[in-house]
């Protein structure tokens, strides 16, 4: 048997689940979009999206919830200048596509001249950068639920005092397609997996929790003994460790920040502020600053769709654009802004491959993929040692960012108080608060220890929810504010 070509094998997978059952081929697509251009538009697009989903979580010792569901649909686009007309339909035929046709070329002017053809189709160049499993059959469900057994069954005996766990299996079967009025013809098939682990220890009456877990586009296969054990170790450690940690002081100080998921605080905080529209309206704070300074020197940021296997990889996104690896700044300099292609072509300048949008009834708009920084040369233990006084703050729940002005507050849901070089003890109720862009500049020092977070990012947006990856090396950020509950 001979193989297609992978970015072939996806294209015929979603003409399989979203052209063929209802009747269409691709002559019914150009057709629509052909009527949408017998408008003067500058863009149209038709988003077709099959995905089926499912979830097990475990509570007190039993599998509680398991869910399954099954969405299909297409999302139907004309752009104007910056006007955009949207119309969306779980009914995926031709008198539903030709009717939301007709609805959205309304934001053009009819054009005098003959009916307007599309061009024949152009395959979009993708990548591969994961296979097109199917993650929900990967494994049964007996199995499902033997994998969240074994996960409590490790946590409580890790320790005595782990009282309670938590565990939760989700699985995605994501098929895209994207068919554009300037002839490109895209596909994706995205599995997409997650295994998360909460736990909750308790000692002398005081109660404190730990997370932990990780995911990508790959199939249940790589939650093997070793990768949960390893997820089990991390939550039971992080939840012994808060049993022990005392107020966190207040002040401006000396913070460490630690490697991978720490990253976090670096895409809500800079990440956000270098996406397109935002800086095509004026509101972010680097508009207008391509070729500035806005970091310190050595300080480089990435948003790399292109990583195998990451959860915010894309082998196209969702307006057909091949993912890249995008350099926002380069050793300190700002060098660029994500872009979907209405903010790129309104900006004059080409799109990165971040045009994303939750599902088929949304729209697109220009989000993150994998957004992290660069390592350096320095020894995270000498990073940490140089502290005389201040903050090592190594995991993050939840945070805040201002676009317009960079501000931002996080807090720290693992940190540690340093004196002379030295850990003394882990603290409680640490918030970091700051301004993204001066945050950058004042980074002294950055270790050589980058790496990415374990996959379990989900980043929101006006509403949209897309699996996104931070990382970062160990930071050294001087004069950073943090409010405590000393």
């Amino acid at each position: 048997m001979i193989a297609r070509e992978p970015t072939l094998e996806r294209l015929a997978t979603a003409k399989s689940l979203l052209l063929t059952p209802f009747g269409l081929d691709e002559s019914h697509l150009w057709r629509v979009l052909a009527d949408i251009k017998a408008h003067h538009v500058d863009e149209a697009d038709l988003y077709f999206q099959y995905t089926r989903s499912e979830g097990w979580s475990l509570e007190e010792g039993i599998v509680k919830t398991g869910s399954f569901s099954i969405d299909q649909g297409v999302g139907v686009r004309a752009v104007s200048g910056e006007k955009t007309a949207f119309a969306y339909s779980d009914d995926i035929s031709e008198v539903s596509l030709l009717d939301a046709a007709h609805t959205v070329r309304s934001i053009g002017l009819a054009r005098s001249s003959a009916r307007s053809k599309v061009s024949v189709a152009k395959i979009a160049r993708s990548r591969t950068l994961y296979g097109p499993t199917d993650p929900i059959s990967t494994l049964d469900s007996t199995t499902k639920v033997a994998l969240l057994g074994k996960v409590e069954t490790l946590a409580r005996a890790k320790d005595p005092r782990v009282v309670q766990v938590m565990a939760g299996l989700a699985m995605e079967y994501d098929v895209v397609m994207v068919a554009r009025a300037d002839g490109v013809l895209a596909a994706d098939v995205r599995p997409l997996v997650r295994l998360s682990v909460t736990v909750i220890a308790e000692q002398k009456g005081r109660r404190e929790s730990g997370s932990s877990g990780g995911g990508g586009h790959f199939g249940l296969a790589y939650f093997d003994d070793a990768m949960i054990s390893q997820y089990v170790d991390q939550a039971v450690g992080a939840a012994l460790t808060n049993l022990q940690a005392r107020p966190a002081p207040a002040g401006e100080m000396t913070v460490v920040l630690g490697p991978g998921w720490p990253g976090i605080l670096l895409h809500e905080a800079i990440g956000h502020g270098l996406e397109g529209d935002f800086n095509r309206k004026g509101s972010s704070a680097f508009s207008g600053r391509i070729g500035q300074r806005v970091a310190a020197k050595g300080v480089t940021v990435l948003d790399d769709g292109t990583i195998a296997d990451r959860r915010g990889s894309l082998n196209v996104d969702d307006e057909g654009n091949t993912s890249a690896r995008n350099v926002l700044i380069e050793d300190g300099i700002l060098k660029g802004y994500i872009q979907d292609a209405m903010n790129a072509r309104l900006m004059g300048v080409a799109p990165t491959g971040n045009g994303r949008r939750e599902s088929y009834a949304h729209l697109p708009m220009p989000r993150m993929t994998n957004t992290y920084m660069l390592g350096g040369k320095m020894d995270p233990k000498e990073i940490v040692a140089s502290i005389k006084k201040g903050l090592y703050a190594t995991n993050f729940g939840g945070g805040q960012v201002d676009i317009t002005s960079g501000k931002f507050v996080f807090s720290a849901s693992e940190a540690f108080w340093v004196e002379n070089g030295k850990i003394q003890y882990p603290v409680k109720g640490a918030t970091l608060v700051g301004s993204g862009p001066e945050c950058l500049k004042r980074v002294s020092m950055i270790g050589n220890d980058m790496c990415l977070d374990s996959g379990v990012g989900t980043c929101g947006k006006e509403g949209q929810s897309v699996p996104v990856g931070v990382g970062q090396p160990t930071l050294r950020i001087d004069g950073l504010t943090v409010g405590g509950t000393a």
